[in-house]
């Protein structure tokens, strides 16, 4: 996020958007202190590159966490040390994490961290061309995180999506897109045309913070 960005933006106007203008396919996560927290130490151009990456792993697993909720989830019952019978629930099995490099590979600890065994493959996309694609052969019968943790056009996100949709003959219903930050504009490109998708997202806001997968891998 530029100097420029900010002068430009309306002091009135605090650059999110009404809830009801999001897709009814996008989970916008609810807004809490310790969530809006995250986003302002992750904006602010003082805090140091160790500091930034905690906060930002700290977002990613929140993130992660709430996409996880988005699964199918099944009738799963246990017996407890006391041996009493409990009725819960587990995910379905299968699932795989597509991390859209380089941003995307910011996400995988915390996606590890909340799934122990996944299996991740990786998509890099330069310049709207796709440079190299690693997945496994049956990714078209899993349910699939798609992760790319800043959406501002939504251009390389689409171009990822493509190639699951197209070239591996994914379903958009079997796709989770996990993102930290998207503006309005580039969540609106993809839900056109990936209306069948879900999509979780920490924040949405017109400024989009561009700067993160740099300062991340301190490539800044």
């Amino acid at each position: 996020m530029s100097n420029t960005d900010e002068k430009s933006s309306d002091p009135l106007d605090n650059g999110e958007i009404n809830e009801q203008d999001i897709p009814k396919n996008v989970h916008l996560m609810k807004t809490n202190n310790q969530l809006r927290e995250l986003h302002t130490l992750l904006r602010d151009r003082t805090t140091l590159r160790s500091d930034f990456k905690f906060y930002a792993d700290r977002l990613i697993r929140l993130t992660v966490e709430a996409a996880l909720d988005q699964l199918p989830y099944v009738t799963h019952k246990v017996t407890t040390p006391t041996g009493h019978c409990f009725e819960g629930l587990r995910h379905e099995k299968g699932t795989l994490c597509v991390s859209l490099m380089r941003s995307g590979e910011a996400m995988e600890k915390g996606i590890r961290e909340c799934c122990r065994s996944i299996r991740i493959g990786k998509i890099l996309i330069n310049e709207g061309h796709v440079i190299y694609a690693k997945l496994p052969s049956d990714v078209n019968r899993r349910r699939l995180l798609v992760a790319y943790p800043v959406i501002t056009t939504g251009t390389t996100v689409s171009t990822g999506l493509e190639v699951l949709l197209k070239e591996y003959q994914c379903k958009q219903s079997n796709i989770i897109l996990i993102t930290l930050f998207s503006t309005p504009d580039g969540l609106d490109y993809i839900c056109k045309l990936y209306p069948d998708i879900s999509v979780v997202v920490s924040e949405i806001h017109r400024v989009a913070p561009n700067h993160f997968g740099q300062k991340y891998f301190g490539t800044d």
